[in-house]
C-alpha cells in the first residue's frame, strides 16, 4: 500500500467538475484507491464518496493505493490535484 498527503490547491476545491476530473483519473488505474480525510476514508473512484468528504481549498487530504500500479496511481492523482486540475 502507498500513501501520500496532498493540499487541495484550487478555488472550489474537489465538488464538481475537479471532482469529475479526479474521478475518471482514479478509475484509469487498476489498484483500489481511497481519499481518507480526518477520520473518513472514501473510495476515490466513487463520485459520490468523494463530493460526500466536503473538501475545500487549503484542505490536506490523504491518497491510500493498494494493487499492481499503486505507486502511480497515487502520484498520477496527486500531481493532478497540484496542478489545479489543469492536466
Amino acid at each position: 500500500m502507498v500513501s501520500k498527503e496532498v493540499t487541495i490547491k484550487n478555488n472550489v476545491g474537489l465538488h464538481a467538475r475537479p471532482a469529475t476530473f479526479f474521478i475518471q483519473k482514479a478509475n484509469s488505474y487498476k489498484s483500489s484507491i481511497w481519499v481518507e480525510k480526518e477520520d473518513r476514508r472514501v473510495n476515490a473512484k466513487s463520485l459520490l464518496g468523494v463530493l460526500s468528504l466536503g473538501i475545500v481549498k487549503g484542505m490536506v487530504i490523504t491518497l491510500h493505493a493498494d494493487g499492481p500500479d499503486e505507486g502511480e496511481a497515487v502520484e498520477g492523482l496527486a500531481t493532478l490535484i497540484d496542478t489545479g486540475f489543469t492536466e
